[in-house]
């Protein structure tokens, strides 16, 4: 059952993978700048979380950003505790793969980070981003602010108006969700793409900008 095709929807709780007690192990320190990749963040700094397809990929976007403090990936929005990557892959325990973004919002403001969310992957397609195919790779945005529930909305309706004008009819898919808990992913995932500079990468611009 653990290696079974993925399923088309969400797993419901009372179906996912039992999952752990004990936390997998992570770096202390990012693999690009050397700042910690978990909390505590410094006083002022907030939290968005995102998942746009492979997380490799668009943990690599946020880092480049000025203003942004750290990144991390793991999985959030499902239902295993301490799930692995192993585990994700089979959609049996209701998790996205995410990058958590840690950022200054006196440097960088929430339409920066949106756009780029928006501009970098193609929010129009459900379950899956490109050739990979799952829900682990559905299009989310996980809020940890009213603030970011609102303009998380308003760039969403936004982004939908630029595709429009850019002649694509397809809706947007993207789930917006109150963050619940997050899991880390594994040591080797972690900025991944900064320790292999060649490695899968399915992000770039996506139909139109923001």
């Amino acid at each position: 059952m653990l290696f079974a095709r993925p399923p088309a929807t969400v797993i419901d709780a009372e179906d996912a993978l039992p999952g752990r007690d004990t936390p997998v192990s992570v770096p202390e320190a990012h693999h690009v700048h050397g700042r910690p990749i978990t909390p505590p963040w410094p006083d002022g700094h907030a939290v968005l979380v995102v998942g746009m397809g492979c997380f490799w990929g668009a943990e690599r976007i946020y880092w480049s950003l000025d203003g942004v403090w750290t990144t991390f990936v793991g999985y959030a929005g499902g239902h295993t505790p301490n799930p692995t990557y192993r585990e994700v892959c089979t959609g049996r325990t209701g998790h996205a793969e995410i990058a958590g973004v840690v950022y200054d919002p006196e440097v960088v403001g929430l339409g920066t980070l949106l756009g780029a969310f928006w501009e970098q992957h193609d929010p129009t397609q459900s379950m899956r981003q490109g050739n990979d195919v799952g829900t682990q790779y559905r299009s989310i945005l996980l809020t940890t602010s009213d603030e970011q529930v609102t303009a998380a909305a308003a760039s969403r309706d936004r982004y939908q108006a630029r595709l429009r004008d850019a002649g694509v009819t397809a809706p947007i898919t993207t789930t917006i969700e109150p963050l619940g808990e997050v899991y880390w992913a594994e040591a080797e995932h972690q900025q991944y793409l900064s320790k292999h500079p060649g490695g899968y990468c399915n992000h770039g611009f996506c139909q139109a900008a923001y």
